[in-house]
């Protein structure tokens, strides 16, 4: 790493920390004024005009100082409430502040009174602090600022910087135009716009280089961070409109995030997928070899849903990329709309809500009966069908359920040991089986003649569970009694026309595969999801990943952390031990997962580390992927 020759100044406000400290000491001291809301607004006004040129910077520190209502005793409070508001990325590197502490400088249009004691912490001496300081009366009312500082000018901060006359390469750290001037006025080589907390278009119009953190601009200059890659530099693509809150947490996080509405074709995705770290889909975009071959940078697929089918997982697993879905995050969802389908179906509804919409009033009670004491068939008897169970049972429904796998009955439910077994006996029987391809037509003309007359069907798992021509002509027939289909063999990958063979049929309930689309599901997902891909890409965690060797990994303490993807085969965990020791590196932690096709090895490190020891574990024969987290 270069450290040497390098001088690094650093603006305050909205850039070691996350606000104006003008704004917020107006906030505080302006408590029960009638007109605090627009004093403040204009304090922010004139801020910003200042910041980015407008106006002189000696009006906007005029102008903002006559609205002030603040005391000498209020500064204590303002700087405990600085302290809260430290830039988050700042705080995570402080490190780095405390080893360049020698050739670190603040030059700041603010007031030493409370940015000394902010970067004090920060190893930064009050000698190495140039701003304003403020004038008060006997009293200790702030009244003005000592005029005669070069800071108090306007462009001070290029005569500050002048008077330094500082050796090396001077770098220039902050969010706005007026600390864009030294670099523009010759005396800084190189301006950096910060952008972590406020996005100023002249300062990142103009910059050398845009920091949306820290991070980023330790990482351009090759210095110590908390983060061996900056989280900005990560790019997530999400598709098929999930969730909004999806793409805020990520964002939050500080990756960048691009949000598409639609799927992607397999031409459009391969387009789209280069550079692409993370890739976020729901049920309609096919990740296929090819799309994953096009994929030079891709780490994890988050599936925005329970199914994986539309995700080649073994290849995903060749390739080193983890995948995680939401098993669990809307089975309430599904549950819900299968009881109401249920009620809907045994009691006509959907009929006589159509015979209404057409002008026909039909009062009847023919067709039309309870769910209290039928029989409900569940197929498949897991998350989503024991819940099916419990509520079906509660309504009293007498409940019966075939799996393949053996499944503890709960409560007075009823398994059945075979299919034909359930189909004979159930009025109602509803479909919960997984994306297996085997279960392709896995209810058809045989299965539905095994049913009781005027049965009803249910499918909100998936569609190719279902022969769509067998079930049509069962209710054209009259063998069945309704059905209720959300999921179709061929769905569009947009919303749009759509045409089924079972449109127009009476009692029948169809829906465009909305089973989980909740706003509380969508809602869970958007938040589960993000949460397993920033957990994988954070600390290596493979916690409930559907496609890799799952492990739950400790706390990252002062470490370095290896992480190794590789073919399973005899050796290579002798083989990086043997590269590391060549190095003289001391292992304070090694973990290893794997499964029948590939090894997973994660090794911390406590020391630093020469960088050629990465270029030798990534030699190592049968490695998938290798990277670094520090």
């Amino acid at each position: 790493m270069v450290h040497t020759g390098r001088k690094y100044v650093f603006d305050f406000d909205s850039t070691l920390t996350r606000v104006e400290a003008l704004d917020v000491l107006a906030e505080m001291t302006l408590q029960g004024n009638p007109k605090r809301e627009e004093i403040v607004s204009e304090i922010q006004k004139i801020t910003n005009l200042g910041i980015d040129g407008d106006i002189s910077f000696t009006e906007s520190l005029e102008r903002r100082i006559r609205l002030l209502s603040a005391n000498k005793s209020d500064l204590e409070d303002l700087v405990k409430e600085l302290r809260q508001k430290i830039s988050k990325s700042i705080e995570a590197n402080k490190q780095f502040f405390h080893e360049f502490s020698d050739d670190i400088y603040v030059i700041s249009c603010g007031f030493k009174e409370f940015i000394d004691p902010i970067v004090e912490e920060y190893n930064i001496p009050s000698e190495r602090v140039y701003a304003n300081t403020f004038k008060f009366d006997t009293e200790g009312n702030i009244i003005g600022f000592d005029e005669t500082n070069v800071l108090a000018a306007h462009n001070g901060k290029i005569e500050c910087l002048k008077n330094l006359d500082l050796d090396g390469e001077v770098q220039v750290i902050g969010d706005g135009y007026s600390d864009y001037v030294m670099r523009e006025a010759g005396i800084a080589h190189k301006f950096f716009a910060y952008t972590e907390n406020v996005h100023r278009e002249k300062a990142a119009n103009n910059a050398d280089h845009v920091a949306p953190n820290l991070d980023e601009f330790l990482f351009v200059n090759d210095l110590p961070r908390n983060l061996s890659y900056p989280k900005n530099r990560i790019k997530i693509l999400l598709l098929e409109n999930v969730h909004p809150a999806a793409f805020e947490n990520l964002s939050e996080e500080g990756f960048s995030v691009e949000l598409i509405k639609t799927s992607l074709s397999e031409d459009e995705l391969i387009e789209r997928i280069k550079g692409v770290h993370v890739l976020g889909i729901r049920s309609k975009t096919q990740v296929t070899q090819k799309v994953l071959d096009a994929a030079d940078k891709l780490l994890v697929v988050g599936a925005f849903c329970i199914g994986t089918t539309q995700i080649d997982l073994e290849y995903s697993k060749k390739k080193g990329v983890v995948v995680f879905n939401a098993p669990y995050s809307n089975t309430r969802s599904v549950v819900e709309l299968a009881v109401g389908q249920t009620i809907m179906l045994m009691r006509s509804i959907f009929p006589r809500s159509t015979e209404i919409h057409n002008g026909e009033w039909n009062k009847t009670a023919a067709g039309s009966q309870e769910v209290r004491g039928k029989n409900l068939g569940i197929v498949g008897y897991g998350n989503i069908g024991k819940q099916m169970s419990v509520l079906a049972e509660a309504m009293g429904m007498k409940v019966y359920y075939y799996d393949v796998n053996d499944q503890l009955a709960l409560g007075n439910a009823v398994k059945c040991d075979t299919l034909e077994d359930l189909l004979s006996v159930s009025d109602v029987v509803t479909l919960h089986v997984d994306d297996n391809k085997a279960n392709k037509n896995f209810i058809g003309e045989r299965e539905i003649n095994q049913m009781r007359d005027g049965a009803k069907l249910i499918n909100l798992s998936r569609g190719f569970v279902v022969d769509i021509d067998a079930l049509t002509n069962a209710l054209k027939s009259g063998k069945l009694g309704g059905a209720a289909i959300d999921v179709y063999p061929s769905e569009p990958k947009s919303n749009g026309p759509f045409e089924t063979p079972l449109q127009g049929l009476p009692n029948v309930i169809l829906t465009p595969h909305i089973g989980g689309s909740t706003e509380e599901a969508q809602r869970d997902i958007a938040e589960f999801v993000p949460n397993k891909i920033m957990d994988y890409i954070n600390t290596g965690n493979t916690v409930d990943s559907v496609n890799f060797p799952n492990i739950r990994l400790p706390k990252q303490n002062k470490a370095h952390r290896f992480l190794h993807i590789h073919r399973n085969v005899p050796g290579i965990m002798a083989k990086i031990n043997e590269i590391l020791a060549q190095y003289g590196l001391n292992i304070s932690g090694q973990y290893l997962s794997t499964d029948s096709e590939v090894g997973y090895v994660i090794t911390d490190l406590d020391k630093e580390y020469d960088k050629d020891v990465i270029k030798a574990l990534k030699k190592i024969e049968n490695t998938i992927k290798f990277r670094v987290l520090y």
